[in-house]
């Protein structure tokens, strides 16, 4: 053990698979994280960077499991009351459950990062840039859409009741852990909070969508305060969704080519309507 490792008081070695000390992060492929009242209270991040952006945010991060080989640079960012723990990569499998391939975990707490409403990630009546993900439910887009909501500068995602977790392990891997910074809060009443948008905060609602009424991307209208809408990959939105906007967009394509995965319109549309700062 390396010297620096041996004089940390929150570092510590683990050999014993059924150590309790792991119990959160046995069998994380089969199961979900959930408190201690059934709601998923925690999340876990894997690989080095989405680690180190969870140990740079104050309170996020509950422990660290990581090989050997990465202790030496992953514990020093940890906080004294955070634990980490040192195991063979073989054990960290085991007790995962899944080949992890970099060494290198953490547990986290979901209420220092998700927003409880959509009220907490709007504030003021200044330039405002919204995604709104409505039934989202493929793991690798809803990671895509937060990286592509980080790039280019979007205040929130408001997530539809169906979407995927953006803190499942898998997607926050997809978005090298932007999910983690980028606010976002998940609706009980997307219909109504559309409403709420659009009349409660001025809010320009426009939908991405293959709709004979769209206008192509680059003749729309670039609103202050907008809500970029985007749909499922294959579905796309509701009628009643597209009828609920105040504007609907299409990207155009080359002859022959019908539509584009959700979150590459989704980067499409951002680049014309962001009004957040880009360097």
């Amino acid at each position: 053990m390396d010297q620096r490792r041996a004089q940390a008081p929150n570092v510590f070695d683990v050999i014993d698979l059924t150590d309790p000390r792991l119990a959160d992060y046995r069998d994380l492929r089969d199961r979900g994280l959930r408190g201690p009242d059934g709601i998923p209270g925690l999340f876990v991040g894997e690989q080095p960077l989405i680690v180190q952006r969870m140990l740079s945010m104050p309170g996020v991060t509950k422990s660290v499991l990581v090989v050997t080989t990465w202790a030496d640079r992953i514990a020093p960012l940890a906080p004294p009351e955070v634990p980490v723990y040192v195991a063979p990569l073989d054990l960290m499998r085991r007790v995962a459950g899944f080949a992890v391939h970099r060494g290198v975990l953490a547990v986290g707490y979901r209420a220092k990062v998700e927003r409880p409403s959509l009220h907490a990630i709007i504030s003021g009546d200044g330039p405002l840039t919204l995604l709104l993900c409505e039934d989202i439910t493929n793991i690798d887009n809803i990671g895509l859409l937060f990286r592509n909501a980080a790039a280019f500068g979007v205040d929130g995602v408001l997530l539809s009741p169906k979407c995927h977790d953006p803190l499942y392990r898998k997607s926050l891997r997809v978005a090298i852990g932007h999910a983690l910074t980028v606010p976002f809060a998940r609706s009980e009443d997307w219909s109504g909070e559309l409403a709420k948008l659009q009349q409660e905060w001025n809010v320009t609602l426009v939908a991405a969508a293959l709709d004979e009424r769209a206008v192509e991307l680059d003749s729309a209208p670039c609103p202050k305060r907008v809500g970029l809408v985007v749909g499922a990959e294959f579905d796309g939105l509701p009628a009643a969704t597209i009828d609920r906007c105040d504007a609907i967009v299409k990207v155009p394509m080359a002859p022959g080519v019908d539509s584009l995965n959700v979150a590459v319109a989704a980067a499409v549309c951002l680049h014309r309507f962001s009004t957040g700062k880009r360097i």
